[in-house]
Parts: C-alpha cells; structure tokens; sequence
C-alpha cells in the first residue's frame, strides 16, 4: 500500500520532492500552534494581548540582558519588513517591559525589571506546561535537535528560492 503524503495543496505536490510538500504542511500547522501557544503562555504569565511577535521580539531583547537594535532583532528573527519589529518594540515600550536608549543614529533596546520578571514568569509556565509535558510523552530531545538543525538548513532553502524568485 502506498503512502499518500498529507498536503494542504495537491495542486503544487511534485513527483520530485512530495515530501517537501508534506513538510509545509506540517510546519504550517506547527507554526500556528505555536504561536497559540506563546499567546496563552505570555497570557497565563501576566501580560494579556501581546501577538506572538511581540512574545517573540521581548523573549530576544531579554536573550542574554544585552541590549538589542532593531536591525540585531530582524535578523535574529529572519524578518525583512523592519516595520513589523519596530511596531511589537513600541509595544512593549509603551507596556514599560522594554526601554529604549538612543545613542546618536542607533536606538537600543533592553528589558526593563518588569519585563524581565515576565520573561522569567514565562519561562516557569513553560516549564510546568511545556517541558513537563515533552517528558513524560517520552520526547527526545537529540530527535528535536536534529528537526531543529533541518529547520535552520531548510530555511537557507527558502531563503534562497525567494531571492530566485523575486529575480524573475
């Protein structure tokens, strides 16, 4: 019995790589639960109404209390459009869990006290929801750093095809 991939679009499903559609499916879904899950995460550490982004961008301001600029944050974050990381920065500076240090040209950012004790409220939840929970389904984790190392790799993929494709 032969396997049939599970596509969200079979119209694009190549004979050449059809798993590569299955795997865009399966990040797509992926994707979207965990941006649910960063929502809800941040929500049951204290600070309702941030979007996953903006979760995203004050995690890496707060990555090692070094101070980030936008420019640092896009491309940790592999985002083109700076305006969409500049509008979760003014976010989180107007929420006071991040503040702002303007240095001529350059403008840095830093968690502020209370947005470290979020990112450390979130870490606990993480913990007791997240991690708890990969051990006891028996999780590997030398099997997510294997999916990790491929997401990187097929990242430089996609990113290669883009820059192709806008060259058409």
């Amino acid at each position: 019995m032969t396997r049939q991939p599970i596509v969200s679009s079979a119209h694009l499903v190549s004979e050449d790589a059809a798993e590569l559609s299955e795997f865009e499916f399966g990040l797509n879904m992926a994707v979207n639960a965990y941006h649910r899950w960063v929502v809800r995460c941040m929500a049951a550490a204290g600070q309702d109404g941030l979007g996953a982004l903006d979760v995203l961008v004050l995690h890496l301001v707060n990555h090692r209390e070094r101070e980030k600029r936008l420019s640092d944050l896009c491309f940790l974050l592999n985002i083109e459009d700076s305006h969409v990381v500049n509008y979760a920065l003014k976010k989180l500076v107007k929420l006071a869990l991040v503040a702002t240090d303007r240095r001529g040209k350059e403008t840095f950012y830093a968690t502020t006290a209370a947005g470290q004790t979020l990112c450390q409220n979130y870490r606990d939840i993480r913990e007791s929801c997240l991690i708890a929970s990969h051990g006891a389904l028996g999780g590997e984790n030398q099997e997510i750093g294997a999916a990790a190392r491929t997401l990187r790799a097929l990242s430089g993929l996609y990113d290669q095809a883009a820059r192709s494709a806008a060259s058409l």
